[in-house]
């Protein structure tokens, strides 16, 4: 999946010598929680965003540091922190530092660009135009697209093929000691794992798989250093804790 695919289209920006109160109206007329911020060549240098807004002199939030700390501090800091709390432009605010993904890009290397830079947000680019905007909002909306309305029907046989499929398919799947088992929808595994942490990626794997109605854990516990063996979960109604 591309970016151009899930990204909201269009950008809304503001130059920036708009104001705070121009940019807090904006983002609450539109229902968005960023802007962008042009120069007077109309060239991207920033973004505002609802979190930019919130350490406000005005509404008694601004940070407040014991006088020990503040002499540690350099006095660069602190006057950009002042800056940010009692500034009328937007300008005097954005964040500089922006983070820019292709329309071209996979969805995957735009996501890891929103959590290695830990941004919320990515101005969207056509060459160097930005056309629009690709934020958690959006992937969230895709998943929502992404994901089965309903269930449909297959038979226990191939159920357990498919179960078993990715079984192969996946490195980290017990295969030798686990057995699957499908019936009228239901899918059990039997057998013994070595790490608890197992039990819940093959229940995941299960239930992901068309035409499971149900999963049912009948796997036993073994310790491989002491050989301590618990029983399955719906046998005893108790297992340790990983």
């Amino acid at each position: 999946m591309r970016v151009r695919e899930v990204m909201t289209h269009g950008a809304i920006g503001l130059p920036e010598t708009a104001t705070i109160a121009e940019a807090a109206e904006t983002m609450l007329k539109a229902r968005i929680s960023a802007v962008l911020v042009h120069d007077a060549n109309n060239a991207l240098v920033g973004v505002v965003s609802s979190g930019d807004l919130m350490r406000r002199a005005e509404i008694g939030a601004e940070r407040k540091r014991p006088r020990w700390i503040e002499a540690l501090l350099s006095g660069g800091r602190l006057a950009e922190s002042y800056a940010h709390s009692h500034g009328r432009k937007i300008g005097e605010i954005m964040t500089r530092r922006l983070v820019c993904v292709s329309e071209d890009a996979e969805l995957g290397a735009a996501v890891d660009l929103m959590l290695r830079h830990g941004v919320k947000r990515l101005p969207v680019l056509r060459g160097e135009a930005v056309i629009g905007i690709l934020s958690r909002t959006d992937l969230m909306k895709a998943l929502v697209k992404a994901l089965p309305a309903s269930q449909e029907r297959r038979s226990d046989t191939e159920i357990k093929a498919a179960i078993e499929a990715e079984l192969d398919r996946l490195g980290w799947a017990p295969r030798r000691s686990v057995r699957v088992e499908a019936r009228d929808g239901v899918v059990t595994f039997g057998g013994a794992i070595t790490d608890e942490r197992l039990r819940e990626g093959l229940r995941v794997i299960a239930e992901n798989t068309p035409g499971v109605t149900k999963v049912h854990d009948q796997m036993c516990w073994i310790e491989p250093n002491s050989g301590v063996y618990l029983p399955a979960e719906e046998e005893e109604g108790a297992r340790p804790k990983s």
